[in-house]
């Protein structure tokens, strides 16, 4: 069901949503088309005790980073945490339109990859949302057909995708490349390698047909290549300090947070119940979020894709909140962001009352908290 809203709230949050350069944002990053509409579930109530608000309206994309989501959904562990206040979830397909629903009110609180949520910080002043806790880890590769590729140094001359100019994967490779001492022109893509912008949903058969030699991607679009033959060249999890970076945040409304701390709180902890489930019970989970990617999109993973991603995504409470800065200096540095001033943007309180109830270790904001 698309999300509603009157021409003036759409308008506004068109307004909110628009980034720092000229780019638009993506569902990872800076500069990606938005999804032409989102679907949503109707709301639901588990019954108990309902907290100071009817129901919460959260947001997220039918994809294997955003595990959390599609596991605590399936299996009704945010609505068992939230009592009587009933869950309503909406899918999108990119960024962009999460930030503008959440900028319209129509979400309460969104999965989100790292860049659409530096991108709605920024652009609104630092007013329209925190980062409140984080969710996955990891799961980003280069791929290559080895016939072409079979060394760092043969990627010369090469075609390689990314899903989109400016988003973070594009930034990332950018960023790998310039250390290698390769130029590329980052608005052109054209240099010492080709960087090929394309959607995930074309990367498949571009590799296929070899129109692409490779790709840095996320999973399962990674996977998806190495069941069509490709090699894994470059890990992004190894280029990182403990193999970890974030990949997917979980954002609230400002307003939201103020208005219903009681239900924020509970959502962190459904979100901490359901990652503690994911990583005690991997095989049943991989299960879980299959199922829940086939009944939102009509289509199932292929056990083999499924096998090669789910390892190589890792499930976190910790936002990672050193590697956000690193992102952004990354973007920074390739030209496609003006500086950001990120003070501000983490919320993490609530999160660490969660984690302290359980005894569990807190996280840091790295300098970046509300205060």
């Amino acid at each position: 069901m698309s999300v509603l809203r009157t021409s003036a709230r759409r308008r506004l949050a068109v307004a909110a949503a628009l980034p720092l350069t000229a780019l638009l944002l993506t569902s990872c990053g800076y500069g990606s088309k938005a999804d032409k509409g989102a679907s949503a579930a109707p709301a639901s109530s588990g019954g108990g005790k309902k907290l100071s608000a009817d129901q919460v309206r959260i947001g997220y994309f039918p994809n294997l980073t955003h595990a959390t989501a599609l596991v605590g959904v399936q299996r009704g562990i945010f609505q068992k945490d939230l009592g009587g206040t009933r869950v309503k979830t909406t899918t999108f397909n990119a960024g962009p339109s999460e930030i503008e629903a959440l900028n319209a009110g129509s979400v309460d609180i969104g999965f989100i990859g790292p860049s659409p949520a530096i991108n709605g910080y920024t652009q609104s002043g630092g007013k329209s949302l925190r980062i409140i806790g984080g969710s996955a880890s990891g799961g980003v590769k280069l791929v290559v057909n080895p016939k072409k590729i079979a060394s760092v140094a043969a990627l010369k001359g090469k075609k390689i995708a990314t899903p989109q100019l400016g988003n973070t994967q594009d930034v990332a490779f950018l960023n790998w490349l310039s250390g290698k001492g390769w130029k590329v022109d980052p608005q052109s893509g054209k240099g010492d390698v080709s960087v090929v912008r394309e959607d995930n949903s074309v990367t498949v058969d571009a590799f296929r047909t070899g129109q692409i030699d490779g790709a840095w991607v996320p999973e399962p679009t990674a996977s998806q290549l190495l069941d069509e033959g490709g090699k894994t060249l470059i890990d992004e999890s190894d280029l990182w300090p403990d193999k970890k970076f974030v990949i997917t945040n979980i954002v609230v409304s400002q307003s939201f947070l103020k208005a219903h701390p009681d239900v924020v709180e509970a959502v962190l902890k459904g979100s901490v119940d359901t990652n503690k489930w994911i990583n005690a019970n991997p095989d049943r989970a991989k299960a879980s979020a299959n199922a829940a990617l086939k009944s939102l999109s009509g289509k199932a993973l292929k056990p083999s894709v499924l096998d090669s991603a789910w390892p190589s995504i890792k499930i976190t409470d910790d936002p990672l909140a050193s590697t956000l800065q690193a992102e952004a200096d990354h973007a920074v540095k390739a030209g496609l962001l003006k500086k950001p001033d990120l003070k501000g943007i983490y919320d993490l309180d609530p999160l660490n009352k969660v984690l302290a109830s359980e005894g569990r270790p807190t996280v840091s904001d790295a300098g970046l908290g509300a205060r």
